[in-house]
């Protein structure tokens, strides 16, 4: 029955978000090699960006100059020329091959490296995170570790080296130029990310005003019950319009600073560029500097590589910026030191069911007063024990403690006479099932949710199973029975259809230890009297706890212990209790009138 359970987080090495730039580089240490023939075939495939002005250079003095030039240059530079463009398909693929197959495995191992911490951290710390941070750095904060490996290991090492490349050509080719390319270049880049300032500006309140809408149409949707049940759809209409129209407003103002970003950015790259071609024009028709002809369009073609470059540059920073701070949000839960202390302990392989409770006591972090405080119980095999008591009793800490999801902060927990705290509780828990109140099911199929966690059960027990949780009828009426989809947390069934799933979820995995926590507080009479009916099947031969506030579901356990401010105050069956006309007595006699 037991199962290897995964102790390490799959990437090898120990995550530490104060040193971002290093994580990137560690995450991808498996993967290098295909990171440099990434870059490698970047080089190459891009190309033809840094040859094609030096060709067309020198093709220009050939034709100007013909007396010092032979025909034969002329096709080898034009041969040269369509030979880089045309590798550009094949070394194009081979650079996206490397690369893609390199961040896709990065993405894989730092996913499943979040999977598998969130697995081992403590059923407090998922209490206290919220789902929607959790799926955010396990969707975006990965998508954005992504983009910036993109920035890291091929925009910028591609910048930098078509301005090393730049450089070194009009160095070569008319060095005394390199001085005007110092003094504009930087200009000319400057001017533009002012340009580009309003429009980033106009994308943050547009993007506000999307991320308002988003949030004001899910909860449109949500209200729609209510909202029809008082008769509200011309306010929730309204109020909807109001949030389009300021999209739609926003928009405008978006696309209009665009508009005039875009043209104004395109007029100065011009200008520059113009700028560049008279100066170097000037040179060369005055024959200073020994500038040709072919390199006035040489240094005019590296103007414009030069000033993109730049900007390229600079316009990924704030993108890097992103990808760092999302390796620190990936590291909050990959450093997160809350775990449930499971590895090195001993695994269970076989499960009696008998507690001792011994002194036991736990206390919240954030809480003065102890949950429970004192507790001695013992519990034999296949003995049912209820746990009752006014809200804040400690009735759902002392289920947490029987799960191990909370470690007692005194005394010890005894399974089958070993101490709990020397056992890998994740073993323990495949002997056992809990059916709650709130029933948790998936978007698939009946069957998929009743096998969930269950491993090679044949036909004839799914079916036994389905029959003891008394749910054979209502499946057998679904649409495509078995294969039935049931929705989002079961949203085409009944509370009580759902209940009766989640019993036959338990039921398959034939445990040893059942927690029935309030299965049926939220029932009506008839779908209880059927729950009630499953249950009786389901706790045949196993130790149970159940947890209930309506004390009609509990009068046949062997035991009902009483809880009152984390303390047991009484202990016995239904008929000794009512005797004893304590607490129980009082609870029963509410509930009753």
């Amino acid at each position: 029955m037991t199962k290897t359970i995964p102790d390490s987080i799959e990437l090898g090495f120990h995550y530490r978000s104060d040193a971002p730039l290093r994580m990137l580089l560690l995450l991808y240490r498996s993967d290098w090699q295909k990171l440099v023939l990434s870059l490698l075939f970047f080089v190459i495939k891009h190309s033809p960006e840094w040859i094609r002005p030096l060709i067309i250079a020198n093709i220009i003095d050939l034709l100007t100059q013909p007396q010092h030039h032979s025909l034969f240059n002329l096709w080898l530079n034009g041969g040269i020329l369509i030979f880089s463009i045309m590798q550009n398909l094949p070394t194009h693929y081979l650079h996206i091959w490397a690369m893609s197959h390199a961040i896709r495995q990065m993405e894989l191992n730092l996913r499943s490296a979040i999977i598998v911490r969130l697995q081992q951290l403590s059923i407090s710390y998922h209490n206290q995170s919220s789902t929607g941070a959790i799926q955010a750095k396990l969707l975006q904060d990965v998508d954005k570790i992504q983009q910036l490996s993109q920035s890291v290991f091929q925009f910028i090492p591609a910048a930098l080296l078509t301005i090393l490349i730049a450089i070194a050509v009009t160095a070569q080719r008319a060095p005394w130029f390199l001085l005007f390319f110092v003094a504009t270049v930087p200009a000319a880049v400057l001017v533009i990310q002012g340009l580009r300032q309003p429009m980033h500006d106009r994308n943050h309140v547009f993007r506000k005003q999307v991320e308002t809408m988003s949030a004001h149409l899910s909860e449109m949707i949500k209200l729609i019950p209510v909202t029809r049940a008082h008769g509200a759809e011309a306010v929730a209409i309204g109020q909807t319009r109001d949030r389009l129209d300021a999209v739609k407003q926003a928009g405008v103002r978006l696309d209009g600073i665009n508009a005039v970003t875009n043209a104004s950015t395109w007029i100065i790259f011009r200008m520059f560029s113009a700028i560049c071609l008279l100066t170097s024009a000037y040179l060369a028709h005055q024959g200073q500097l020994q500038v040709s002809a072919g390199d006035v369009v040489l240094l005019t073609g590296y103007f414009d590589t030069l000033t993109q470059s730049t900007a390229q540059i600079l316009a990924v920073l704030p993108q890097m910026t992103t990808g760092f701070e999302a390796i620190r949000s990936v590291g909050e839960v990959l450093e997160c030191p809350d775990l449930e202390a499971n590895q090195g302990k001993q695994p269970i392989n076989q499960v009696v069911g008998r507690f001792h409770f011994e002194q036991v006591s736990f206390s919240y972090p954030s809480q003065p007063q102890p949950a429970i405080q004192g507790i001695n119980l013992t519990v034999a095999e296949d003995e049912t024990i209820a746990l009752v008591g006014p809200s804040g009793a400690g009735k759902s800490t002392l289920v947490n403690l029987l799960l191990g999801f909370l470690r007692p902060t005194e005394g010890q927990i005894f399974l089958d006479g070993q101490d709990m705290n020397h056992l890998d509780l994740r073993t323990y828990r495949q002997f056992v099932s809990v059916v709650a109140q709130e029933t948790i099911l998936f978007e698939g199929t009946v069957r998929e949710n009743i096998l969930y966690g269950s491993q090679s059960v044949s036909e004839t027990q799914l079916k036994q199973a389905i029959c003891d949780a008394h749910a054979e009828e209502f499946i057998a009426q679904l649409s495509e029975g078995l294969n039935t989809r049931i929705g989002e947390n079961g949203a085409r069934l009944s509370g009580g259809q759902r209940q009766r799933l989640a019993i036959a979820r338990a039921l398959i995995r034939n445990p040893r230890i059942l927690i029935l926590d309030e299965a049926t507080a939220s029932l009506d009479a008839a779908s209880e009297s059927l729950i009630q009916a499953a249950l009786t099947t389901l706790m045949r031969g196993r130790t149970t706890f159940v947890v209930a506030h309506r004390l009609s579901t509990i009068h046949r356990a062997d035991r009902i212990v009483v809880l009152e401010k984390g303390c047991i105050k009484e202990v016995g069956n239904h008929h000794q209790l009512l005797q004893q006309d304590g607490l129980y007595a009082q609870l029963h006699a509410l509930q009753v009138v």
